[in-house]
């Protein structure tokens, strides 16, 4: 833990037989770090979800062409011993995700533990996250914090599990889509309340960048004349808390 801003990335060396959890940008460009650059560049191997979206941000970010594998929800357990057979055979990989940290609500968490289970390092060179991005700027309390991903898509399920933590003494952190959006909102309002504070993130770090912070009621009623495109995140304070 003692190593020097300088030891990197000049002094990192990608290491045979060994899996990099790799973080890229969720937006934009410039906030991909020189050690994942380096990384991407020397690795043998690359496994992502999309191998279009990969080759795109390889290309953008200049990096040679690198041979990539396909690595995704469907066919992540089928490929989790092969992937980790070819590590311990020699080859250095790279694991992404189309955004973000992988594992965090993207596929990567069974590889993960193959490698484990087998011995193999695996090293993470870190990044964004989106969860933790909007957590950051939302001005909600930050001394506890409880990671969901997406909620479940039928407004029952979703409904359930917001009742169940409704006296959660922490702020929550979740995912949505822009098709669901609206529906997460009216579940929040129905079930926590039209004061409970919230903070809604959308398309961070791109161009048309939103933060919404405030009641529900208020964050809906300003939701009414704003974009509902991109992917969104959306920070629940505890119960009581007020801005």
């Amino acid at each position: 833990m003692s190593e020097l801003p300088g030891d990197t990335p000049s002094g990192f060396q990608i290491e045979p037989a060994t899996l990099y959890v790799v973080s890229t940008p969720i937006g934009n460009l410039e906030d991909a770090t020189p050690r994942s650059i380096h990384c991407l560049s020397q690795v043998d191997q690359i496994a992502c979800e999309d191998t279009r979206v990969t080759g795109k941000l390889l290309k953008l970010l200049g990096i040679p062409e690198k041979p990539l594998i396909s690595y995704r929800d469907e066919n992540e357990k089928i490929l989790s011993d092969t992937l980790a057979d070819s590590i311990a055979a020699g080859t250095s990989l790279a694991l992404v995700s189309d955004a973000g940290t992988p594992t965090c609500s993207d596929p990567g968490f069974r590889l993960i533990r193959a490698c484990r289970r087998a011995g193999l390092p695996v090293i993470p060179i870190p990044g964004i996250t989106a969860s933790a991005t909007a957590l950051s700027v939302s001005g909600l309390p930050t001394d506890g914090h409880l990671f969901v991903g997406f909620l479940p898509p039928k407004a029952s399920a979703r409904q359930r599990f917001l009742e169940s933590h409704k006296e959660f003494p922490y702020t929550l952190v979740l995912y949505e889509s822009t098709h669901r959006i609206e529906k997460l909102l009216d579940d929040i309002l129905a079930v926590l309340g039209p004061d409970r504070v919230i903070h809604m993130a959308r398309e961070m770090t791109k161009r048309h960048e939103t933060y919404l912070t405030g009641s529900v009621a208020t964050v809906m009623a300003e939701m009414k004349t704003r974009s509902k495109k991109g992917e969104f995140v959306v920070c629940i304070a505890r119960q009581g808390f007020a801005l």
